[in-house]
């Protein structure tokens, strides 16, 4: 029952023109971002990009690529597949999340103070975490299973991975008055497909048999 959690990857949203934009900087530190914030920043993924990590030479997969061999990532590993297992959500979608959250930095804070490698925020702390647990969520472990228990009760509820990904974006009550979809926000929609892209190319290296298809509906 777990694993059926990944199989449907329907996306009904608009967001043929979603980008994600990346740099490796001198200590092989990868950067990401939704647009291009300084002319560091090359497209990655969504538009017409290659599916690469921009400051290398041989394009296509090197995003990939970074996520098999970078440090940061390797580390955190044995916690995405813990988290995984306990809680019924593909390793691959939760370490795409991660990507598309953080770029794999655990001390990321963002503006409205979401924590950590999945960005999780107080109020879903409050919601999927014990009190000893809230107040660590910079730590690895920590903060990847409460993304995951998160993620997990959303996809359950929603019933669809894509409805799950704008809810953790958008907040659940977007999604619902949108009927349960994706709804009409391009910052949201962007998300989603990001993560679904990343997910899907994560999925076909990683389980070839069972990755047959993503369908993006326009």
């Amino acid at each position: 029952m777990k694993r059926a959690l990944g199989l449907l990857l329907v996306f009904t949203g608009n967001a043929a023109q979603a980008e994600l934009w990346g740099y490796v900087d001198a200590a092989g530190v990868a950067h990401f971002a939704p647009r291009q914030l300084n002319a560091r920043y090359a497209p990655v993924l969504g538009g017409s990009a290659a599916l690469r990590v921009p400051g290398k030479t041989d394009g296509g997969g090197q995003l990939l690529t970074w996520l098999e061999i970078a440090p940061e990532v390797k580390a955190v590993q044995p916690f995405v597949r813990e988290a995984a297992a306990a809680h019924g959500v593909d390793a691959e979608l939760l370490k795409a999340v991660i990507a598309v959250e953080s770029g794999y930095q655990a001390g990321a804070v963002s503006p409205r103070g979401a924590r950590g490698l999945m960005q999780i925020t107080p109020e879903t702390a409050s919601r999927y975490a014990s009190p000893a647990d809230a107040a660590r969520l910079t730590e690895p472990r920590i903060n990847i299973h409460t993304g995951a228990r998160m993620l997990a009760d959303l996809i359950r509820r929603f019933g669809r991975i894509d409805a799950a990904l704008a809810a953790w974006n958008a907040g659940e009550g977007a999604v619902r008055r949108a009927g349960n979809r994706v709804p009409d926000i391009d910052e949201t929609q962007a998300h989603v497909q990001l993560v679904l892209e990343l997910y899907w190319a994560l999925l076909q290296q990683s389980q070839p048999a069972r990755a047959q298809r993503l369908t993006l509906h326009p």
